[in-house]
């Protein structure tokens, strides 16, 4: 597909449904993009080398030299042809290096702006750290990449290459439809994913434009062993067990009722070779914060997802709503307006494997590894989780004037994460 741009025909690429819903979503309130946090050890580059480095490698990454374009009918990707590096990389407006104790501040500052769609939909701002550090902010657009994908390109772009690993050449593997065991899970499916909580959300709210950002790590390794050695767990069963620990101890500390909460999961159905940019699903589980015990609490979550992971829950969302799209988009529209309620869920959580090996950018290591999402109306907290190497890093995005006092739960994080790996 080709259209006009500046008198010459180019390469368009139409956007998927799910980029345009993102798109759609965004609004004063909501800025519709996720972030990237790297922090930087000592010998970061400067704003030249950065820049530098990332003009170097964009061919790697064409779609980041594209933005929006086509028609109000027909939005589509198109190559922008003033894109220039100068533009999409440089330094934060601050007024000289900061402390690492303003780092989430600082983060939360850039979050809040939106990104402007007359050039590609990214940024990378460099902060510099008066212990030497250099720290980038990189904001994408969710129409743009999904968690997965925001990986791919952080590998073409800014990961130092490795010269022990080969790539291997994608093989595309073609997904065949199951559509017997889809009729026969819907119906549990359906009362599954469009139940409604027993209990409100405590992060119903309407949202401003102001956000809060924190940051914590556990180790890796460690948790993955407690988890599969406690309850023959994963680590993502582990994370959500972790969050409702922490987001325990905060309700008790400003509501004092405790009940059930329910957690929407993203899920990637990205497959190799593919280059969508969003091509993910979720399922839902009730996750307990009666319960005391983090051991007790890892099992039930553990038997929750187990529950979703059989049925393939994730496919078969997916597969639903595309469904409708074609069927009755009347209908899918009263089937997302559900979903999205703060009864259908009341906390977004994600986990997204970054690196597996340690990675630096133009010579220097990356020593910490975040990401951050956003929140969206009657929903004023979302938890991240992004790994690297040996570590997991949750990046947590509040609505300051819903959730206050988030370095508690970000405290709480770390808490139940230690609890879990000593039991084991």
């Amino acid at each position: 597909m080709s259209a006009e741009v500046n008198g010459q025909d180019v390469e368009t690429i139409p956007l998927s449904a799910e980029d345009r819903a993102i798109l759609e979503m965004e609004s004063d309130t909501v800025a519709g993009h996720v972030c990237k946090i790297l922090l930087l050890g000592d010998g970061g580059p400067d704003e030249a080398a950065l820049r530098g480095a990332v003009a170097e490698r964009i061919p790697a990454a064409p779609a980041l030299t594209r933005r929006l374009g086509g028609t109000e009918d027909a939005p589509a990707w198109v190559p922008d042809p003033g894109f220039d590096v100068a533009r999409q990389v440089g330094d934060a407006p601050t007024e000289g290096p900061i402390g690492r104790e303003d780092v989430p501040t600082a983060v939360a500052v850039l979050f809040e702006q939106h990104l402007p769609r007359d050039r590609p939909l990214w940024r990378i701002d460099r902060l510099a750290l008066r212990d030497g550090g250099i720290v980038l902010v990189w904001r994408l657009h969710h129409a743009l990449a999904d968690g997965a994908t925001a990986m791919r390109y952080a590998t073409a772009l800014l990961w130092d290459p490795d010269p022990q690993e080969q790539e291997s050449p994608h093989r595309a593997r073609a997904r065949a439809d199951d559509d017997a065991r889809r009729r026969g899970h819907l119906a549990g499916f359906l009362r599954r994913e469009f139940a409604r909580a027993k209990d409100a959300s405590p992060f119903d709210g309407d949202i401003g434009r102001r956000r809060r950002i924190a940051f914590a790590s556990v180790p890796l390794s460690e948790l993955h062993d407690a988890a599969k050695e406690l309850a023959g767990a994963t680590v993502n069963d582990a994370v959500l067990s972790t969050v409702a620990g922490a987001v325990r101890h905060w309700i008790q500390a400003h509501h004092g009722e405790l009940g059930t909460i329910r957690v929407k999961v993203p899920v990637s159905l990205h497959h190799e070779g593919d280059d969508a940019a969003n091509r993910d699903s979720f399922f839902c589980v009730e996750v307990p914060l009666h319960e005391p015990d983090p051991v007790a609490r890892l099992r039930a979550v553990r038997e929750a997802t187990a529950l979703r992971k059989a049925d393939h829950d994730a496919e078969t969302m997916d597969a639903v709503l595309r469904d409708l799209s074609r069927v009755s988009p009347r209908l899918e529209r009263f089937c997302q307006r559900v979903e999205a309620s703060p009864r259908s869920f009341a906390l977004n959580v994600s986990n997204v494997p970054g690196p597996r090996r340690p990675v630096s950018v133009v010579g220097a290591p990356v020593e910490g590894l975040y990401a951050i999402a956003e929140i969206r109306d009657r929903h004023a907290l979302r938890i991240s989780a992004l790994s690297l190497a040996d570590r997991l890093g949750f990046g947590l995005c509040a609505d300051p004037g819903i959730v206050e006092d988030l370095d508690a739960m970000r405290y709480g994080l770390q808490v139940e994460a230690a609890a879990l790996i000593a039991r084991a």
